[in-house]
């Protein structure tokens, strides 16, 4: 047999069964007596058996309403926590969102952004996938992610790009370097430095390789790695300089580096970014919000940052 009982039919027994009294059941439930009856009524035909005796002056549950009652107030249970789940979602309090980010921005910018988010959305998870430039685009691409916070991440109109702030590059010396204690250091001096460079994966080296291109520089030596700690590394052992952007710099200071910076000034635009044809759900419009608070504060201490302020011009291109 085919039970095909609705939730208002189970919510009408439950608050039978609570009061005792249709009366008082169908003023909980803001209905009419004779429509609260009458519902009741179809779900004992439904059900085939009666739930409740009834009499003038009390109304009772029957064995069979005893247990139908029991499993009523589960299933009931069991929707309203749904019903609360999805409300919560559509206003932006639920879900989840994935970030796809550099490793550099998973470090320094992120962290004050999400603990914001969480404290005002306790109840949506964030996910962060932290990886290299090409698989942060790829992430975002595919899906896997619902946002990317990146450098520009190319002429692609599928994706809607908002600048959020500049970094501007230093030069990462050994303390004992001659450079160490320089007011600024030229992109063209460099020419006789050994350096340290990210590799071709790292959203660095198209911004340092076109800095030097600008400065007619071909370093004689250059040493190439991918991982920050590496690249600090290698310059604090002494074997080269490393040109260096603002929002790396904090994961370098372990290195004990000195960092002059480097004229003429360069800096990357870092990108909010999403892709055109998917939709904004409540929690990412609801991350986006928590940004332009974010950067309306402006950064704290990060040398050689600063925020592009919403509807402000900056050094890289959007596309609302």
């Amino acid at each position: 047999m085919t039970m095909n009982l609705g939730v208002h039919h189970l919510r009408a027994i439950v608050a039978v069964a609570h009061h005792r009294s249709f009366t008082l059941a169908a003023a909980e439930l803001g209905v009419a007596q004779s429509s609260l009856s009458r519902t009741v009524l179809e779900a004992e035909r439904r059900l085939r058996t009666p739930l409740f005796q009834r009499s003038t002056r009390r109304v009772l549950l029957t064995s069979d309403g005893e247990a139908v009652v029991a499993v009523a107030r589960g299933v009931i249970e069991h929707v309203d926590t749904g019903l609360a789940h999805i409300e919560g979602y559509l206003a932006g309090t639920r879900g989840s969102i994935t970030i796809a980010t550099l490793p550099s921005l998973a470090a320094t910018l992120l962290p004050p952004m999400i603990r914001v988010y969480q404290r005002l959305h306790p109840d949506v998870a964030v996910h962060v996938e932290d990886n290299l430039s090409d698989q942060v685009t790829e992430h975002l691409h595919s899906g896997r992610a619902d946002l990317a916070l990146t450098t520009h991440p190319g002429d692609g109109h599928e994706y809607v790009v908002r600048p959020v702030a500049e970094d501007s590059f230093f030069l990462a010396v050994h303390p004992d370097h001659r450079y160490a204690g320089a007011e600024t250091v030229g992109w063209s001096d460099l020419e006789s430095e050994p350096l340290i460079a990210f590799g071709p994966a790292s959203s660095v080296h198209k911004a340092v390789t076109a800095a030097l291109d600008d400065a007619a520089v071909s370093p004689a030596t250059i040493v190439r790695a991918q991982n920050v700690a590496a690249v600090a590394g290698l310059a604090a052992s002494g074997l080269g300089v490393a040109p260096v952007p603002g929002f790396v710099l904090p994961l370098m200071r372990f290195a004990g580096l000195s960092f002059v910076p480097l004229a003429p000034e360069r800096s990357r635009t870092i990108t909010l970014v999403r892709h055109r044809d998917r939709p904004l759900s409540p929690a990412v419009g609801a991350w986006m919000d928590v940004v332009d608070r974010h950067l309306g504060s402006g950064p704290e201490g990060m040398l050689g940052v600063r925020w592009v302020q919403p509807g402000a011009g900056s050094g890289g291109s959007t596309r609302p």
